[in-house]
């Protein structure tokens, strides 16, 4: 995969390029330090990935990720941040990244990310995916079962359909299954629509609210 790293802290660049340079399959061609010179380099260079930060010159880096959507619309973006915000997060989503991790979380998180950004899924930090997903206006659309809801949750953590079989000990016909009764309920069209919507929705449960 070819990677191009955004963002404004030289140093930051120099520490996830030596990471990302630990795993053979991962390449990264360029760096950019703000907008006008990132938007070059991507369409210079035309990466896989896009490592974003969003605290970024000139701008931020979830208006640069809705631009590079616009302009590059097979693009995948994922958000490196030091924001846990989730207005943060759902912008992004909103913008068009696969996934969002945060800088001060452990080095595997990106890699977990990057796979599942590489086989069609999205991914967010574990901090940010702790409470279940469920249908976003519960009276106006039906409620999903507990099954349908932890299926939802893990396509918000970037599982596969086969993963999640593994998981939970199903079939993947039947996660399938499950996946289509999710959208015809939810009235999502697509499977990359279910994703985000997924995603969107996570929440960051504290442990008062776990009680």
């Amino acid at each position: 995969m070819r990677i191009v790293l955004v963002d404004d802290h030289a140093l930051v660049r120099e520490g996830v390029r030596a990471l990302l340079a630990s795993q053979p399959s991962l390449q990264v061609v360029g760096e950019a330090a703000q907008v006008d010179e990132a938007l070059s380099r991507i369409a210079e260079l035309q990466p896989d990935l896009v490592l974003m930060d969003i605290g970024i010159r000139q701008s931020n880096g979830i208006a640069l990720t809705a631009e590079l959507m616009r302009r590059h619309p097979g693009l995948a973006v994922l958000m490196l941040s030091m924001y846990d915000n989730p207005e943060y997060v759902h912008q992004a989503l909103q913008a068009g990244a696969r996934g969002y991790v945060l800088k001060d979380g452990p080095s595997s998180e990106i890699f977990a990310a990057i796979e599942a950004i590489a086989a069609g899924g999205s991914y967010l930090s574990a901090e940010l995916t702790r409470t279940p997903v469920v249908a976003a206006d519960e009276s106006a659309r039906p409620l999903l079962s507990e099954r349908e809801s932890e299926i939802l949750n893990a396509l918000a953590r970037g599982l596969s359909s086969k993963q999640i079989a593994a998981h939970f000990d199903l079939s993947v016909r039947t996660v399938e299954t499950h996946r289509q009764n999710i959208r015809r309920k939810l009235r999502i069209a697509g499977q990359a629509e279910l994703i985000r919507y997924a995603v969107e929705r996570c929440r960051t449960l504290g442990d008062d609210a776990a009680t």
